[in-house]
């Protein structure tokens, strides 16, 4: 594929004669975060990761995200963690938006880059490390594993979206297509990770209604994204969160393409969490 972009956060701080105006949103439908929002002084730090800093987009919470969370991490040189997940029961996936870093799963070490995907079972013994002399930046996505009798856990996947070719959606002539990293009907995976590109003036031509939870982060290029009753414009470097069954669709803005990182969770049941006791 053609020289694709991964907006990461500028950090810093916004400058004291700037106006105030800015886009966030939060709703019980949806949330909309800005890229001007990812400053110094909302960044968070983890146990056992050196220098490292990172954004929190997403993370379980009463009218907010229930099945995930979803972090943009800045490790710095020399940075990373030999003890990365404290829960045994979460799967990870990684995409790194610039930089290098080392990914290591059960022994075996990968060297990743800007577009490099890894998905990390759970229960995975990994590390990762930034040995090189620039900052790296990556989406870090954490979902508790729905375990089903009868399925074996998913493997690791370590890749790069330049290694995978985009598959088009029907009937839109390649103008919107999907860069899926697992296969879909892979009944053991209960998540996707995905890239969605939208050509200039292409569009999502009807409200979509999904039962699975989404969090949207604006890889490149700028739309005008249904969430909703509301129409909002967004640009690279900005993330959206809809609860499941949220509507949506899209306008690409262009004058380049439009792309964003896609999570949803998948392929499981509904759960009945308030269930008490089974009916006789």
């Amino acid at each position: 594929m053609s020289n694709p972009t991964y907006f990461a956060p500028i950090g810093g701080h916004p400058c004291q004669t700037e106006l105030l105006t800015g886009r966030a949103v939060f709703t019980d439908a949806y949330a909309v975060i800005p890229k001007g929002t990812m400053r110094d002084i909302v960044t968070s730090f983890l146990p056992f990761w050196t220098k490292t800093r990172l954004w929190v987009l997403a993370r379980p919470l009463s009218g907010f995200a229930e099945t995930f969370s979803q972090y943009i991490m800045e490790v710095a040189p020399g940075g990373g963690s030999d003890r990365p997940e404290p829960d045994s029961e979460v799967q990870s996936v990684l995409f790194v938006l610039d930089g290098t870093l080392t990914l290591t799963i059960e022994g075996k070490t990968h060297e990743m880059q800007g577009g490099g995907y890894a998905y990390i079972p759970a229960g995975s013994n990994w590390t990762l490390k930034n040995s090189s002399d620039a900052l790296t930046r990556f989406h870090w996505v954490r979902k508790a594993y729905e375990a089903v009798e009868g399925l074996d856990f998913p493997e690791p996947v370590v890749t790069n979206e330049r290694d995978v070719t985009p598959t088009p959606m029907p009937d839109t002539d390649g103008k919107w297509a999907t860069t899926r990293f697992v296969d879909p009907e892979d009944m053991r995976h209960d998540m996707h990770v995905t890239i969605v590109t939208l050509e200039p003036g292409a569009a999502i031509p009807f409200c979509e209604t999904h039962v699975m939870e989404h969090g949207l982060y604006v890889l490149e290029g700028k739309a005008v994204y249904r969430l909703n009753k509301d129409w909002v414009e967004v640009e690279a470097g900005d993330y959206m969160w809809l609860r499941a069954f949220c509507p949506q669709a899209c306008y690409a803005g262009g004058p380049g393409k439009f792309r964003y990182l896609l999570y949803k969770d998948v392929n499981r049941h509904a759960s009945f969490p308030f269930r008490t006791g089974a009916r006789r």
